[in-house]
This record gives C-alpha cells, sequence and structure tokens, in this order.
C-alpha cells in the first residue's frame, strides 16, 4: 500500500468529508515538529489527525496543537504534544542557517523564510545593521551569512529568544559580525546606539509604531533604510503606513523603496513591509 500523499488522504477512512474539510492543510513544519489549529469540532480527533500528520511527513518526530492565540509582549502561544515525543525544541533549517528554537518560549514562523532573505539580500558590504526585535536572531544571522554587513546589533527583550539567540549565532559561526542584546530596544538605543546605524529593521508589526522614534534616534546622521513592518487593510494597504511614517519624520526626507504583502492575517487584514531612505532634509 502506497503512502499517503496529503493529510486529507491519510485521514479519509477516519473523518467524514466535512471533518475532512475542516482539517484542511494549514498548518507549519518548522524543523521535525509541526503545528496545527485544529476547530474544536475535531478535538476528540486529535491524536489521529497528529499520526496522520506524521505518515504524511517521514522527517516529523513531534505534532503540537496549538492551544491558544499568540499572545503577550513575548508573542508566545500554549501548545499540545498530540503525536510523536514530548518536545517543543527543534532546529530548523533555512537558506543555509541553522536556528535552534523551542515554540513554546518564543515567537517563530517559518512562513517568514522569504521576507528573511528578501532583507539579506538587500545589505551592503560595511552596512552597520540594528535589528530592534531580533527573536532567535534569523534575520540577523542570514544577513551575516548572506551579505557582508560590518555589525548587526539583534535586540530582543525575551530572554529565553536571546539565550537561543547566542545558540544559533554559535552554530552558524557568526559572532564576529552578530552582536546579541538583551533588553528593550528604545533603552538599547538611547544607551549605545543612536545615530549608529545604516540600517534597521522593525520586523514585529504589532510594536513599529511605538518604537518608530527610536529606530530614527538610531540612524547616523547621513539617513539610511528603515524596514517598517505593519498591518494594512484593504482596500489601502500602504498608505496609512506610509502616513504614519511621513507624519512621524519631520527632520527626514523619506523615500518609498519598495511596499509589498508578507503575508495575510485574516480577511482584508495583512502584514506589510515599507522599505524606506530617510535621508537628512
Amino acid at each position: 500500500m502506497s503512502e499517503p500523499r496529503n493529510l486529507q488522504e491519510a485521514l479519509a477512512d477516519e473523518l467524514s468529508e466535512e471533518e475532512l474539510q475542516q482539517v484542511g492543510t494549514s498548518f507549519d513544519i518548522v524543523g521535525d515538529i509541526a503545528v496545527i489549529k485544529l476547530a474544536d469540532s475535531l478535538l476528540e480527533k486529535k491524536e489521529k489527525i497528529g499520526k496522520a500528520l506524521m505518515e504524511v511527513h517521514g522527517h516529523l518526530s513531534t505534532v503540537l496543537m496549538q492551544t491558544s492565540p499568540v499572545k503577550g509582549e513575548y508573542r508566545t502561544r500554549d501548545l499540545e504534544v498530540i503525536a510523536g515525543k514530548e518536545k517543543t525544541e527543534t532546529t530548523h533549517k533555512e537558506h543555509g542557517c541553522s536556528f535552534k528554537v523551542d515554540l513554546s518560549k518564543v515567537y517563530f514562523s517559518p512562513r517568514l523564510a522569504h521576507e528573511r532573505f528578501r532583507i539579506a539580500q538587500q545589505v551592503e558590504s560595511g552596512e552597520v545593521v540594528t535589528n530592534m526585535f531580533a527573536g532567535v536572531g534569523c534575520y540577523s544571522i542570514l544577513m551575516a551569512r548572506h551579505a557582508d554587513p560590518e555589525k548587526v546589533y539583534s535586540i530582543d527583550k525575551n530572554s529565553d529568544a536571546v539565550e537561543y539567540m547566542r545558540d544559533n549565532i554559535r552554530i552558524n559561526k557568526v559572532s564576529d559580525v552578530v552582536i546579541p542584546i538583551e533588553g528593550d530596544a528604545r533603552n538599547v538605543i538611547e544607551e549605545h546606539l543612536q545615530e549608529k546605524s545604516d540600517r534597521i529593521l522593525m520586523p514585529l508589526p504589532e510594536f513599529a509604531r511605538d518604537f518608530f522614534d527610536a529606530a530614527l534616534q538610531s540612524l547616523k546622521p547621513k539617513g539610511g533604510i528603515i524596514h517598517f513592518y505593519d498591518y494594512g487593510e484593504e482596500p489601502q494597504l500602504f498608505q496609512p503606513s506610509f502616513n504614519f511614517v511621513q507624519n512621524n519624520s519631520s527632520s527626514r526626507e523619506v523615500d518609498l523603496l519598495e511596499k509589498r504583502v508578507v503575508r495575510s492575517y485574516g480577511p482584508n487584514l495583512y502584514h506589510v513591509v515599507l522599505d524606506l531612505d530617510l535621508g537628512p532634509k
């Protein structure tokens, strides 16, 4: 008997047609762990669904079910093991880099792989980069491995994330470039990084507006690039974000280099990014 090609095929004898439609195909694979969300009506069959997912994806050692929304300042979520080994830690590989991560302690999304690499490819030789919300260091390490920055200051407030970031910097052999810093990005910039950065990354749309003034403080007097992540709603996905930037950059000339949708968050709501060149007036 041949292996099932997808989750629906693996569950064809276990679930009704309606239940199969509810399962859908929306799950993330991080290293050897899968994370899936299930409707309340499917919770009684969660173990069967978990085992089927492991059957379809033979390299998996664990299937986790997300039992809460992403929440709190550190954007973590509650998880339950529904198949395989009792663990939440794994190593995820992306664009030639390895990232150790504990999905119960830190925020991590494999769906941002393209965006992380897109940013890394823009970094120019000799730049000083500040990553204000660095997590376990994915953006920062990819920059160090795929470009030639002088330094990447990699800030995060979550002590667990910073611990994993330090591990990942060592694993990927970029300790001469990526500098892990535990703390609030605003305080770190005020104390250590004012007027130091050629490029600033603000990869959390939840906090980008609140910290935009700190990002401006970190820019060198000659100016530089800010990657500003925000939420956008149809029909005007980008204009409100750009208006905010212009209204809060009175001392700078603002040039919009690129605007793009990173991913969808729900009906008419999107994670967007503006690549901005901010120079002196």
